[in-house]
């Protein structure tokens, strides 16, 4: 039996709906804090700042995941054209529509939109269990490094000192994910 997943569409998001979508996607962060058991920060997580960051980054997209015409989540991405490398920046979907295939429709539905992409790499929380089980279970994504106060994120745009994350003023504790793609092999056609 194949699974059937939604069909998803991507379109870039709009600079009225950027209010929107950071709103959104700090609500589905939000969620996997609480699943969590962590407390939560009195500010939202990412901030708007570390959203707008990366969504004015150079060669960075902002992007709408639809449903049915209807955004039901989002991902910032980034691609460096020059090296094949593709950063997913951020990538949710909202919990409303979590566990029904949403998020694995809209991964494939991201290397369809970026076929140059030899390499994608992205980061997660080490609490959030459900983002670690969805890169490497189901996207096939390999943990390539953990970032802890013994090896720092030599990218972190925090000191020591100035650590983010649930809990307040706690160091980042993040897992770093790479995924190669696999090119078909070249094939002559058939006759018919």
């Amino acid at each position: 039996m194949t699974a059937s997943f939604p069909a998803v569409t991507l379109d870039a998001v709009t600079d009225a709906e950027r209010p929107d979508f950071a709103r959104r996607l700090q609500a589905a962060f939000a969620a996997g804090i609480i699943a969590a058991g962590l407390p939560a920060d009195d500010e939202p997580v990412p901030s708007e700042t570390e959203i707008a960051d990366a969504a004015d980054a150079p060669g960075a997209e902002t992007l709408h995941v639809r449903v049915d015409g209807r955004s039901r989540g989002g991902a910032i991405v980034h691609v460096d054209a020059s090296s094949g490398v593709g950063h997913l920046d951020f990538f949710f979907v909202d919990e409303s529509v979590q566990g029904r295939g949403v998020g694995l429709a809209a991964w494939r539905a991201l290397k369809q939109r970026f076929p140059s992409v030899e390499v994608w790499e992205t980061m997660t929380p080490h609490f959030e269990q459900r983002n670690i089980h969805f890169y490497v279970n189901r996207c096939g994504f390999q943990i390539l490094e953990f970032f802890h106060p013994g090896h720092p994120d030599p990218h972190s745009p925090y000191r020591d000192d100035e650590r983010s994350g649930p809990g307040g003023g706690e160091p980042d504790l993040m897992f770093r994910f790479r995924k190669t793609m696999r090119r078909a092999a070249p094939h002559a056609e058939r006759a018919a």
